[in-house]
């Protein structure tokens, strides 16, 4: 069932903003795509650096909000810490230029344009007012959110790991070590024991698109040597991929993931179309649900793992953040990888797709991701 959401001024216009966000923007632009009187989410980007060229920054942005199904009209709100010049003319608000050339292309593009808003330190006031009044922020209601909706963050909150106590990284360490120890053994006398924990763990790998589903359900309480398996799985590009396409989807897909994954290792088979096009985000959106629960797997893990193990969940978090529309966060788990492995494969192709603008296709489709 979809939420309709109505505002009868532009006070009760921007309580509705963080609802839609999921956040309080900061530091941002948000494009709000309308289909008639109707606005089904919101698209956030950083206010533009001063580097940055402002046509290339507007035309980015008004190409991706496009892209959103049945849109016919939008709305853009600039939420800044920069505070308005006060001049003998009157106010002049903060990204007036960027929001002039914004509102040029809209309207070339034969776009109604629903309302221009600055939230910013001294109050609210809107660019399309020729003699623009500050209005006070405290007549902006509170947002109108669900229980399970955190509006009172920014954007960047949801995007830490959890906190792991010393004590169990260094358990999920040892059992890595072991474990790698037993599987990376030959058929050779072996000069040192073999942890029984580890020879007893291993057998979790026998099915392991089974151990991939059911690592989604309690990755807060995971054993150590469960977080280990895992993480031993992530660190070999072929396991990586398909638990990162069965999270995306489904079992049955998992199974298929795997077994063309090894086929592809083994005998040079080409990976299906379909299973390619869902790591580039094209075709059926995901459930948004299991791509959340994904996420917090990869984020306990990368939590738990010792640092040279990161890269890979922290890759898949990446992946799994973008998936769900939070490029933001995206960013941040990179950054993260490139401190480890600047060279991480994976983490360099997603740094590709974000960085040239690219979103997965299903987040531009109402009731997508």
């Amino acid at each position: 069932m979809n939420t309709v959401l109505r505002a009868t001024d532009s006070a009760e216009f921007l309580g509705i903003v963080p609802t839609l966000a999921g956040f309080r923007p900061r530091q941002s632009v948000v494009l709000l795509p309308f289909h008639d009187s109707r606005t089904h989410g919101a698209m956030r980007i950083d206010l533009p650096r001063p580097d940055v060229d402002l046509n290339t920054y507007v035309d980015t942005a008004v190409e991706l909000i496009t892209r959103v199904d049945g849109m016919n009209a939008i709305a853009v709100v600039v939420y800044t810490d920069e505070y308005p010049q006060h001049t003998p003319d009157g106010i002049v608000l903060p990204s007036c230029v960027l929001v002039d050339n914004l509102l040029e292309v809209v309207d070339d593009l034969g776009l109604r344009i629903v309302d221009a808003l600055c939230v910013n330190p001294e109050g609210w006031s809107s660019y399309l007012d020729d003699d623009p009044v500050l209005q006070p922020l405290d007549v902006i209601p509170e947002p109108a959110a669900p229980p399970e909706l955190d509006v009172d963050t920014d954007q960047d909150a949801g995007a830490e790991l959890p906190k792991i106590g010393v004590f169990e990284q260094e358990r999920v360490a040892r059992a890595l070590r072991d474990l790698t120890a037993f599987l990376s053994a030959d058929e050779e006398p072996r000069n040192q024991r073999i942890n029984p924990q580890a020879i007893e763990a291993s057998g979790m790998l026998d099915d392991l698109p089974q151990f991939f589903e059911d690592a989604l359900d309690d990755p807060e309480n995971m054993p150590p040597y469960a977080a280990a398996g895992l993480l031993w799985c992530l660190n070999l590009p072929s396991f990586r991929d398909s638990a990162l396409l069965q999270w995306a989807t489904d079992l049955p897909t998992g199974v298929r993931a795997l077994a063309a994954q090894l086929a592809y290792a083994h005998e040079a088979e080409t990976i299906s179309d379909e299973l390619g096009m869902v790591l580039l985000g094209r075709g059926i959106a995901p459930d948004p649900e299991r791509l959340k629960a994904a996420l917090a797997l990869t984020q306990h893990l990368a939590a738990r793992a010792p640092r040279a193990a990161r890269p890979a969940p922290l890759t898949l978090a990446a992946w799994l953040s973008w998936a769900l529309g939070r490029s933001t966060h995206t960013a941040r788990y990179l950054d993260a990888v490139a401190e480890i492995d600047p060279a991480y494969s994976m983490a360099r192709l997603i740094d590709v797709m974000t960085s040239a603008a690219v979103l997965p296709e299903w987040v531009f489709q109402r009731g997508g991701a």
